[in-house]
């Protein structure tokens, strides 16, 4: 079994994501290259039976101190790799765990970074305007963020929406998530209001599309690509005032922690944001705490 058939395996059969796929490819390629600069052997005649615990450990090692990546950057690479030798104990390819006792690095925790509700308030007045301008340009960047924010979508969620739920007259979205896990996720009467405009607007360019055309699209009717809507959303964002990172992602940040601050239930948000686990969505806490402090040294009499 190659490297090749893991990769088909988790792309056919585990039904991973393109992103996933390209990311768990890269890494065990960059993995595989490494063994074959230290062994007697080509990259095309790598053998996973002769990898040791002991390599592994030196590969860490490499990663750290050579290429100088973050601890969450190795952990991420190094469940690539094990999965992979799974993979290959499950059809009695390799004997034993060679991951057995190698153990997670230490990360330290990160804050999720959001956009403060009043900057965001002013973002989408501003958007709101442009969603029903006529101009597509505008409504599908507008679009854009409001998915983002509204939905607490993922990039590759956002990616992966098709064309007809502008005409699907639902309440709801199907998304495809991690793993391939679906959720329903609501849409706000505004929302509903906002696909619709941009249904005509796509309609009224004449720009070609189908059912199974991307919601997100260029001029051409093709699917807006990932880095165009991480330089839609970078801009936005500038043009708002937004201090510090300005990514998709960011906007996932702030629909949770907005919900959290109105009250929202953890075990609602987790669903709306498709966490597997409560541990995951339990983060954002740490900034509805952040803000009660901010809120306390500044109105509390003995300050």
């Amino acid at each position: 079994m190659t490297v090749e058939d893991f990769i088909t395996y988790i792309q056919t059969q585990q039904r991973y994501s393109p992103l996933t796929v390209r990311n768990y490819s890269r890494d065990l390629e960059r993995f595989v290259c490494w063994m074959s600069e230290r062994g007697s052997f080509s990259y095309d005649q790598f053998d996973p039976t002769k990898v040791t615990s002991q390599d592994i450990r030196e590969w860490i090692i490499y990663r750290l101190d050579h290429d100088k990546i973050s601890a969450a950057s190795m952990n991420r690479e190094l469940s690539t790799i094990s999965s992979y030798f799974r993979f290959l104990r499950s059809r009695s390819i390799v004997d034993g765990d060679i991951f057995k006792n190698i153990k997670k690095l230490k990360v330290s925790q990160r804050l999720p970074v959001f956009v403060p509700e009043s900057r965001m308030n002013g973002i989408c007045e501003t958007l709101q305007e442009e969603s029903y301008s006529g101009d597509f340009r505008q409504q599908r960047d507008a679009l854009i963020i409001e998915m983002l924010y509204t939905c607490g979508l993922r990039l590759q969620e956002l990616c992966s929406l098709r064309f007809d739920i502008c005409t699907a007259a639902s309440d709801t979205i199907k998304v495809r998530g991690k793993g391939d896990k679906e959720r329903i996720v609501p849409l706000l009467g505004e929302m509903q209001r906002r696909l619709r405009a941009y249904y005509d607007t796509v309609m009224g360019n004449n720009i070609p599309v189908s059912s199974s055309s991307a919601l997100i699209l260029n001029e051409q009717g093709d699917a807006y690509s990932r880095s165009s809507i991480q330089r839609v959303v970078l801009r936005e964002l500038s043009k708002g005032n937004v201090q510090g990172r300005k990514s998709p992602h960011v906007l996932r940040h702030t629909f949770a922690t907005h919900l959290l601050n109105k009250d929202a239930d953890m075990r609602d948000i987790q669903e709306l944001m498709g966490h597997a686990s409560l541990k995951t969505t339990q983060h954002y806490t740490h900034n509805s705490i952040a803000k009660l402090q901010e809120i306390y040294s500044k109105a509390h009499p003995h300050k």
